[in-house]
């Protein structure tokens, strides 16, 4: 356990503790040996007598140095205000040409550059787009041109024209290859990309869907009862009373049968749509059920929240729906309740559902709130109206 988080800790001052600066210290770092390994073969070609030893030793030093300074400026978090904060674009450059210049200068080791370049190359494809990547063919094909035409003028040690037309062969070989399957890759990660946003939205629209009733966009009876379980938690919690109110379209079965389910239906919408601008952002409309709709006022007493409905009521009361016939007017009977010591939400329910009855029996297009009882001895009220 120890000996891990010491390993962990070490990690962390090499790394950092940021997840992408983690990665890309990493990465830089692998790049970085790669280069000193590829850099000690060279040094090895160079005493076996295939390539000058002073001109080895300037052109290794440079690209440790280089790659050491790269490394530092990441760690330090330096690039971080960067747009290439991996310097991926500069790395990769800066390799182009010190292997082009490698191929110039390394004598009859000139040959390994290529294999070293097609290491380098393989950094890019995950961090460079296609107009980069392109860019890079373009520019390594010059380099390595120049560097050819440079060993035939200086007509380097070793240098053979059938040798060189098999490097250059190669080396567009081993530019064209990683180009291409860079862009396939980006092709294939852009793809990725576009069906993961797909998914993301399809999740979303799914979870909307889930807790959201289809034809008024409220929420549903299934998400609002989640809801105010977590509100009566609150409630405990904090000690204040949950407060509901129960809403029912007055004479909604008669506007099906005149006119049909589809002016229903517009009735329905045009109530949520009023009900909803209406509301605080802090309060939840749900459809409970047909044409009734659950109301949860979060942080608001009896008195308030008859306010808000009453306000409602009047906003509903100047609906006019369109329909073939006309226009259908619409008014909407509220009942209020606010929980007491020990009840349960679906106690409260019942309450708004009482209140709710009342407001039926008293002549509809009207807001009653419950009175005031313990549970114990609450009288139910029994329903009088409906409608």
């Amino acid at each position: 356990m120890v000996r891990n988080v010491n390993r962990s800790a070490w990690a962390q001052r090499l790394l950092g503790v940021d997840h992408h600066m983690r990665i890309r210290v990493a990465m830089t770092a692998v790049s970085a040996l790669l280069s000193a390994v590829c850099g000690g073969l060279v040094m090895l070609l160079a005493y076996a007598g295939f390539a000058r030893v002073d001109l080895s030793l300037i052109w290794i030093s440079t690209l440790v140095l280089f790659n050491l300074a790269v490394l530092v400026c990441i760690r330090t978090g330096w690039t971080l205000s960067l747009d290439d904060p991996a310097l991926t674009q500069l790395q990769i450059r800066y390799a182009i040409l010190s292997n082009a210049a490698g191929y110039a200068l390394l004598g009859e080791a000139r040959g390994i550059t290529p294999v070293i370049l097609s290491l380098v190359l393989m950094f890019g494809i995950f961090n460079l787009s296609a107009r980069q990547m392109l860019a890079n063919l373009l520019l390594s094909l010059l380099c390595f041109g120049i560097a050819t035409v440079v060993v035939f003028w200086m007509d380097a040690p070793g240098h053979n024209a059938v040798l060189e037309l098999a490097y250059g062969v190669m080396i567009v070989l081993v530019l064209g290859g990683s180009t291409f399957v860079g862009l396939r890759i980006q092709h294939v990660r852009q793809r990725l990309k576009r069906q993961k946003h797909a998914l993301a939205a399809a999740l979303a629209r799914i979870h909307h869907l889930a807790a959201h009733d289809d034809l008024t966009g409220l929420v549903n009876r299934r998400r609002m009862t989640e809801l105010l379980a977590v509100e009566r938690e609150r409630c405990d919690r904090s000690g204040r009373p949950l407060v509901l109110a129960l809403l029912d379209l007055d004479l909604f079965k008669r506007v099906n049968d005149q006119h049909g389910h589809a002016v229903g239906d517009a009735v329905l919408c045009a109530f949520a749509q009023s009900a909803v601008k209406n509301l605080r952002s802090t309060d939840v409309l749900a459809r409970w059920g047909g044409e009734e709709f659950l109301l949860l006022l979060p942080e608001t007493d009896a008195a308030g929240a008859a306010l808000l409905l009453e306000r409602l009521r009047a906003e509903v009361a100047t609906l006019q729906v369109p329909c073939p016939a006309g226009h259908v007017a619409v008014t909407v009977s509220a009942g209020l309740a606010e929980s007491l010591p020990g009840q349960s939400v679906e106690q409260v329910v019942e309450c708004t559902d009482e209140a709710l009855y009342q407001a039926k029996a008293q002549g509809r297009n009207r807001v009653v709130r419950h009175p005031q009882r313990t549970p114990a001895a609450r009288s139910t009220l029994q329903p009088q109206a409906q409608n």
